[in-house]
């Protein structure tokens, strides 16, 4: 089986910044038609606007993705420019720290949304414009691939990621139930779980608490932070037929984080 994506079109939410915008990249050098797409205008036209007004492999899209209109946009967009979707990569994410004890500041409600429903209601739509699609050009056949974004967070136990535990444990248990559901519809949908990866979120909270960088490094088997082009290449695995059949899996990409119990140390 091979590992390439090249002539597969795919969307990439998050991808102004950090991991989305590594895996969008990294996605166009291997050869796939990418589709960048982020709330964070400005910083989208600052990485790719140039590059996406010409007739190459790039475009973006700008918008709020927990809007289903938004949503359709984006799919329109999409196939406007490139005619289908064959990979969604739901890398769009926000971390922030919970106040566990106080209902107005544990961020559930916020990190649900835009951590757990936006990733879900595109997986849907973009699911169904899949089907639609090689049901009308008549393909048989695996038909695309979803992949989702989780974290540590999801199985480690620290009371100030309330939210953020919340809604990854609750993207992985997504996963799973799409993978299930659209199994037979030729869909495939996996997951990476991402510890000790130099994600935008962590490299702000660094510039405040400059200990945590040795903290996770020393908590991390493997000793370092990985850059984001590391988790990149592992989504290209998975969107690619090198994993035909994976489905409903939660792949951890940490160093071997998950390995120790290592609760001091923040999990990123």
């Amino acid at each position: 089986m091979s590992l390439s994506i090249s002539g597969k079109t795919a969307i990439v939410t998050g991808a102004a910044k950090g991991i989305g915008l590594a895996v969008a990249r990294h996605f166009v050098a291997k050869g796939a038609n990418v589709m960048f797409a982020d709330i964070d205008e400005a910083s989208l036209e600052a990485e790719v606007g140039e590059e996406a007004r010409g007739e190459g492999a790039v475009r973006m899209f700008a918008g709020d993705l927990r809007e289903k209109l938004t949503i359709s946009n984006l799919l329109s967009a999409t196939h406007d420019a490139f005619d289908r979707v064959d990979i969604l990569v739901n890398a769009s994410r926000r971390w922030r720290l919970s106040d566990p004890l106080n209902p107005e500041a544990d961020g559930v409600e916020t990190l649900w949304q835009e951590n757990v429903l936006t990733a879900l209601r595109l997986s849907q739509m973009t699911a169904k414009r899949m089907i639609s699609h090689a049901e009308k050009i008549g393909a048989e056949g695996p038909i695309g691939s979803i992949i989702n974004v989780s974290s540590l967070a999801a199985c480690r136990t620290q009371p100030d990621l309330l939210g953020y535990s919340i809604a990854s444990a609750a993207v992985e248990q997504m996963t799973r139930s799409l993978a299930v559901a659209l199994a037979p519809k030729g869909i495939r949908v996996n997951a990476i779980s991402f510890a000790s990866v130099m994600s935008a979120s962590l490299q702000i909270a660094l510039k405040e608490e400059p200990d945590w960088r040795s903290e996770i490094a020393q908590a991390t088997p493997l000793g370092r932070i990985a850059p984001p082009d590391e988790l990149a290449e592992a989504m290209q695995f998975l969107a690619s037929e090198a994993a035909s059949f994976i489905t409903g899996q939660v792949i951890a990409v940490d160093g071997g984080r998950g390995l120790l119990d290592r609760a001091s140390a923040p999990a990123y």
